[in-house]
């Protein structure tokens, strides 16, 4: 891995936390991910040299004090919490905090224990209390003295109290991030239902009506309704006109007549109709069996949703703002507004919070799905449809990814709503050159958005030596654009057929890949997907869970990825991981030995568990069972060994909420595109597009969707090794080596700068799923 530079070392290593006191809260409603933004905020804080509080039950426990309520927190203290769903330090509600003689008193509190430095973990109402104690501590301390309480040195020592947010909320409602700690989650937990739900429903031919929280935000119904294919949703933002209830059942009774043997219906608990009266579960029921005699069941969610375990995302998301809040206390003088940590694209930023608070409106990114939601769910009429005279051709290649399903069903709705004619390719470039192509119509990918594998079969065929037969398949047919979904063979694919156009015109069409890869090593893209991710940290948790009660255990985990350390460097933050080996951060014996040395110490504390994930590729000669025997011998006497390949299991699988709307979202932009370049290329009665810019990999980068030509790619590929020359994640491979307690030097360059919030701060379509 590349070090960060002397500057960056030099300006993170001046942060020091000496004689700073750090404390950590979370109030409000409780949000999967919570304890992984704790135990980050505790462990980097004790990292820099700060002391580090906890404070109980939220601001309940600030204002009645106490040594219970506010208890300094050790590293120990925060282990085996990063799997935990809620929050282990508790939240409660606090009417007297809202009181001016609360907020004295936890001015008291917190006084005495010499806290200046508060990271709150909450919705917009705790971060704004948080910013009124601030605004008012300078007058509170004055009033402390008053009643001497405090004594004027205590005024000078502590005259400014520094405040950093993090949004924990299931709902996603705060402007200025893209997703809120615990939305990801949440979906999970809605997904999980609904898969489960689908099954039965399709055995009964039954309607299901379900609701999902959001009182004034409809994100969880409306990203949920998009990762079911939901027939229809009802969420607050978007209350229907007079009239909704016949258009609904006519969607429905259309959807049966075409041989769909079930119907979801999603409701936001706040959904309203334009004359802003409630739209109940019950009433959609009853509707529904009045008018279509339907067999029909009602099933709410309620605090389902905000249960269960942390996904990889939001435990990802948590960790690393809970440590960019606290550079973001250390770095604040008496001057810094109160400041939120926020997700843009997949960057961490600083943004006022009383900007946030204050911004009105949704983010683009619910806009975005609100569209793609209506493109691909409800069909058009012919009469309605543009017409066009294009056929565009869609196959996967490669390795099967969870989320190439919900990436055709896009491509192929979105491409019929245009007005083209849709093929599908079997089995990739093989399947094309055998001719293995056809029509694929509307309903013919229903319920495919939750499927996992490819349904239409893939393989690493690459196509250079079947150009010829290719071409020929593709003039039988008429295709005039591509849509290759897939990861590494994808992308190599497409650059032979852009090769071919010099021979064959045939290939001188638009063509683009979207990235579909457990590996996440295609060049042009951040991510790929995160179900892999997701089957790798469940995993995780279970075989820890397994050694709880027995003796100190170390676990060694080999993971996916070929020469690309993605899955087991994010998987390792993700699930608590010790060290995690990688080809690209080359490691000798006596890293080995240092490692299996820190993991001896540890053990001799109150640690029990250790995890080493170790990339499949990572080094020949330091293979999984060599260093399981490492551990084994050198940690005799301490620790015990074990050892586990996951293998094909990450690629299997539902997908997740992320990759179904990633799949879904980054598919429709790209058959959006391809129309776009087909109409500028139609010269003289066909379609030929032969420039750089037509043949593209449409992939995240920092915080957009960016159309890129495949050539400009090239200088970017580590082809020997297929992967790209940088990485983005390796700069978060310090934070977990700081969390599992090493010394090492983190790279802040990124890190640092206040911006401000303007309505959509993100470009166009910039949040992490494209946007989720």
């Amino acid at each position: 891995m590349a070090q960060p530079d002397n500057q960056s070392k030099r300006f993170f290593e001046s942060l020091s936390g000496a004689g700073k006191s750090i404390a950590v809260l979370t109030s409000g409603g409780d949000a999967q991910g919570m304890n992984a933004a704790v135990r980050a905020v505790v462990r980097m804080g004790i990292y820099v040299g700060a002391k580090v509080y906890f404070i109980r039950e939220g601001y309940q426990g600030m204002v009645d004090g106490g040594e219970e309520n506010i208890k300094e927190a050790s590293w120990e203290s925060v282990s085996s919490m990063l799997q935990m769903g809620g929050t282990v330090i508790g939240s409660a509600r606090c009417k007297e905090f809202r009181s001016h003689e609360g907020r004295l008193k936890a001015a008291h509190n917190l006084v005495q224990r010499g806290i200046t430095n508060l990271c709150v973990i909450g919705g917009d109402g705790s971060l704004t209390g948080a910013n009124l104690f601030r605004e008012e501590w300078s007058g509170l301390l004055e009033e402390l003295v008053q009643q001497g309480l405090i004594d004027e040195d205590a005024v000078q020592k502590y005259s400014a109290l520094h405040i950093v947010g993090m949004v924990g909320s299931i709902d996603n409602d705060f402007c200025g991030t893209d997703m809120t700690i615990g939305t990801d989650s949440a979906l999970h937990r809605i997904i999980e239902v609904v898969d489960a739900i689908m099954t039965t429903a399709q055995s009964h031919q039954r309607t299901f009506v379900l609701e999902v929280m959001g009182r004034h935000c409809g994100y969880l119904a409306l990203v949920s309704a998009l990762a079911c294919g939901a027939d229809w949703v009802l969420i607050p933002e978007m209350p229907p006109e007079d009239g909704w209830e016949e258009k609904m059942c006519q969607k429905l009774s259309a959807n049966r007549a075409g041989m769909k043997r079930l119907n979801i219906i999603i409701v936001a608990e706040g959904a309203i109709d334009c004359n802003n009266k409630p739209i109940t579960t019950d009433h959609v029921k009853d509707l529904v069996v009045r008018c279509l005699g339907f067999d029909t069941r009602v099933t709410i969610l309620g605090h389902v949703q905000r249960g269960g375990t942390p996904s990889a995302f939001d435990r990802i998301l948590a960790s690393r703002m809970g440590v960019e809040a606290v550079i973001a206390l250390l770095e604040t003088t008496a001057n810094t507004p109160a400041c939120v940590v926020s997700l843009c694209g997949n960057q961490a930023v600083r943004l006022p919070l009383m900007e946030c608070v204050q911004m009105v409106g949704r983010q683009e990114s619910f806009e975005n799905n609100l569209k793609t939601y209506k493109l691909l769910a409800h069909r058009k009429l012919e009469s309605e449809l543009p017409h066009s005279n294009f056929n565009i051709a869609v196959l996967n290649v490669g390795a099967p990814a969870a989320g190439m399903n919900a990436a055709v069903r896009s491509a192929v709705r979105v491409g019929i709503s245009e007005g083209h004619k849709m093929f599908a390719v079997n089995d990739g470039f093989e399947g094309f050159y055998k001719g293995q192509i056809k029509e694929i119509k509307w309903a013919d990918v229903g319920g495919w958005t939750g499927q996992g594998g490819s349904l239409l079969g893939t393989k690493r065929t690459l196509p250079a030596k079947h150009v010829e037969k290719i071409a020929e398949q593709m003039r039988a047919h008429n295709i005039n654009a591509l849509l290759v979904i897939g990861g590494f063979e994808a992308y190599l694919g497409l650059m032979e057929l852009l090769e071919a156009r010099g021979k064959y015109d045939e290939f001188c069409v638009p063509m683009v890949m979207v990235p579909a890869t457990v590996s996440n090593n295609v060049p042009g893209s951040d991510l790929s997907i995160d179900t892999a991710l997701n089957s790798i940290v469940e995993t995780c948790d279970r075989i820890k869970q397994s050694a709880s009660g027995t003796k100190r255990r170390v676990f060694i985990i080999e993971t996916m990825g070929g020469y690309c350390g993605y899955l087991a460097s994010v998987g390792g933050l993700a699930a608590g991981a010790d060290a995690a080996y990688i080809y690209e951060e080359p490691f000798d014996i006596r890293d080995l030995q240092s490692n299996v040395e820190h993991l001896t110490e540890k053990m001799k504390g109150a640690i029990q568990r250790g995890l080493v994930l170790r990339n499949e590729n990572s080094n020949e000669n330091y293979t999984t069972d060599f260093i399981y025997q490492l551990y084994s011998e050198e940690g005799r006497g301490v620790f015990d060994c074990r050892k586990n390949v996951l293998g094909h299991m990450q690629q299997g699988g539902a997908p997740s909420p992320f990759d179904r709307n990633f799949g879904t979202k980054i598919s429709a932009k790209a058959m959006l595109w391809l129309t776009k370049k087909m109409n500028e290329t139609f010269r003289q009665g066909r379609v030929f597009a032969n420039t750089e810019d037509t043949c593209c990999l449409l992939g995240m980068r920092r915080r957009a969707l960016v159309f890129q030509p495949v050539v400009q790619l090239k200088d970017e590929t580590d082809f020997v090794h297929r992967i790209p020359k940088e990485q983005w994640w390796l700069k978060l491979r310090p934070l977990m080596k700081i969390l599992a307690k090493y010394k090492t030097s983190y790279d802040v360059s990124d890190s640092g700068q206040l911006e401000h919030v303007v309505r959509n701060i993100q470009p166009k379509e910039s949040d992490p799923s494209g946007a989720m």
